[in-house]
């Protein structure tokens, strides 16, 4: 079996380049590159962190298509954590492949003083659910603070990012429409 084409068709489905997926891997991008090109073979450890990059199961790469199901219930052990977390900051995709869908669930945990990137306008809405802890939502020069059980919807074509300026640390449930994370 010639994996290389079946990598390639699952990174475009989940709407990744070969350097998002090589990071969420924490892999090289002309790694990526070799394999979908059938230059190389992965390791099956490599293989299956490629593969938890895609949310995809290494059962679920071997089967035929034909032989596919989309599930309806996702694990918390299924959960991929993104590249973009760092330290005091963890953003995990809820759902394997969410990019090919309309909304893309994340939780994003952030530890007093922590926030996420600013991230610039872009087409879209977005929904969060303040799960624990108070978050302080900026969307372009307001500041929106909203506190466990709280949740907050906009439109997505201003510059926004979420702060923790709290004690304690902050989990949301944060929706994008279409897939931007």
């Amino acid at each position: 079996m010639k994996i290389g084409k079946r990598l390639r068709r699952l990174r475009l489905q989940a709407g990744l380049t070969q350097e998002d997926l090589a990071n969420r891997a924490d892999l090289t991008k002309g790694f990526i590159s070799q394999l979908e090109n059938d230059a190389t073979s992965p390791s099956i450890a490599t293989l299956e962190d490629i593969l938890n990059a895609l949310g995809v199961t290494l059962g679920e790469f071997f089967r035929e298509d034909g032989d596919r199901e989309d599930p309806v219930v996702f694990r918390r052990e299924e959960r991929v954590p993104s590249g973009e977390s760092e330290p005091g900051f963890l953003l995990s995709f809820l759902i394997p492949r969410a990019h090919r869908h309309l909304m893309e669930p994340v939780l994003v945990e952030l530890e007093p003083g922590a926030s996420t990137e600013p991230i610039g306008g872009h087409e879209g809405e977005e929904f969060g659910f303040v799960l624990a802890g108070q978050v302080d939502l900026h969307l372009g020069d307001r500041v929106h603070r909203a506190r466990k059980g709280d949740c907050f919807y906009y439109p997505a074509d201003r510059r926004h990012w979420l702060k923790n300026s709290g004690k304690r640390p902050v989990t949301v449930l944060w929706v994008a429409s279409p897939p931007s994370f």
